[in-house]
């Protein structure tokens, strides 16, 4: 294992199995919750409840994950530094959360109650990112600054193509879901143990200086960095405003297209397996090209420009049209701005950490971002339609991605 504090040197093998692996670990377990969260979940609870109560118990849901989210990401991230064994310190966790989440993600589709479900679906978030915060810090262990974005490239590439895959996948089952909630519950309970397998062995974690002292001390290893953190914090905000602005439309893209645009279930059905195509394509072109491009100039925050006006530009289409179309330009505008975010997302947060040593857990603390966003942005989509209908959710993701924007651009670490 590479010492943190030292310069990390990549030979060409390696390059392309990490390359390999991070793309593989994105697009299997997006792939899996993309069947579930953006089409079989939303229509489960639908089909349970009926559709008035459904918007309302999945923001519930959404909120309950978010905790699940949030706690699990900084106990694995620090719990992953903290961890001695002969397998190395992230690997463990890898392959135990996807057997964790894939099984819990599965249960969800044999639920009949909405208390069972939400049970099911925060272990399944506990698995997800058990996997998450220790690959993540792989890219600081085991990654060299100057591949780090491209890295960061192909992590982003296997999430766009898991969501459109994922998305693609449930439409397909959206009348007869179980096979699809074992789909899911198969591609989220392998992410973890193909990414080990592709991703040069991580060496053996059993000589690294013994942890010292006790429950005390790990207790306040989880205190968030604050001295010398300034650029750390403006990178959390501005990740979790860009994040929440997609998916406050994203998780809800069925409801929309049902409610909002007035497709019938088969219609909207359609429509989503156009929207996740263009989103794979132009997220494939969006993530490989901006990542190479971040890493030859080295400048994080000009790719994050571009992303904020394409994601502005997919927000507004579908306001001021409001038709099935336009929501296909939101899968292209969004899926790009997007895509190009996540290609140097990565990377700017580990340029901006305050202590590479810790690296685990504050990459847990920065990967809460992602959870907010994902899980509360929903939640507040949610709020907005039961106060003023779907046109609002709109402007006012397109205020959060230019706030997102803002705070980004006063990052002072990195270019």
């Amino acid at each position: 294992m590479e010492n943190a504090k030292s310069k990390i040197t990549m030979s060409k093998s390696s390059k392309i199995r990490f390359s390999a692996s991070f793309f593989i670990f994105a697009l299997l377990w997006m792939g899996g919750l993309g069947i579930v969260s953006a089409v079989l979940l939303p229509q489960h609870l639908k089909d349970l409840v009926g559709p008035n109560a459904s918007t309302a118990i999945f923001g519930v849901l959404n909120a309950a994950t978010a905790i699940a989210s949030l706690v699990a990401n900084l106990l694995f991230g620090n719990l992953s530094d903290r961890t001695r064994s002969r397998f190395g310190r992230r690997t463990p966790w890898v392959v135990a959360g996807g057997i964790v989440g894939g099984l819990s993600l599965f249960l969800i589709g044999v639920l009949d109650n909405a208390w069972a479900i939400g049970i099911s679906y925060c272990i399944s978030m506990v698995g997800l990112n058990m996997m998450i915060a220790p690959v993540i810090a792989t890219l600081s262990d085991r990654v060299s600054d100057d591949m780090r974005a491209t890295m960061s490239a192909f992590m982003s590439a296997g999430t766009t193509c898991g969501t459109s895959v994922g998305t693609l996948i449930g439409a397909r089952f959206i009348s007869i879901q179980i096979p699809g909630f074992i789909i899911a519950g198969v591609l989220m309970g392998i992410a973890g143990i193909c990414t080990v397998i592709v991703w040069p062995h991580e060496e053996s974690a059993k000589d690294l200086p013994a942890v010292e002292g006790g429950f005390a001390e790990l207790l306040a290893s989880f205190r968030p960095p604050l001295k010398g953190a300034r650029d750390f914090w403006l990178a959390f905000l501005g990740r979790t405003l860009l994040i929440f602005s997609y998916y406050m439309i994203l998780n809800y893209q069925l409801y929309i297209l049902e409610s909002y645009i007035g497709q019938g279930k088969t219609d909207a059905a359609a429509t989503i397996s156009i929207m996740s195509v263009v989103t794979m394509i132009v997220g494939l072109v969006g993530s490989l090209a901006s990542g190479a491009i971040s890493d030859a100039i080295g400048r994080r925050k000009l790719p994050v420009i571009v992303s904020a006006v394409l994601l502005a530009i997919g927000y507004l289409l579908p306001w001021v049209m409001r038709s099935p179309f336009s929501m296909i330009l939101f899968a292209g505008f969004a899926g790009l701005g997007y895509a190009v975010y996540g290609a140097v997302d990565q990377a700017l947060n580990i340029d901006v950490l305050p202590n590479k040593e810790e690296a685990g857990k504050d990459l847990g603390i920065l990967n809460i971002a992602t959870t907010l966003g994902q899980t509360v942005g929903p939640i507040v989509t949610s709020i907005v339609v039961v106060m003023g209908g779907y046109k609002l959710v709109f402007p006012i993701a397109i205020v959060f991605v230019l706030l997102a924007c803002i705070f980004i651009q006063m990052i002072r670490s990195t270019k």
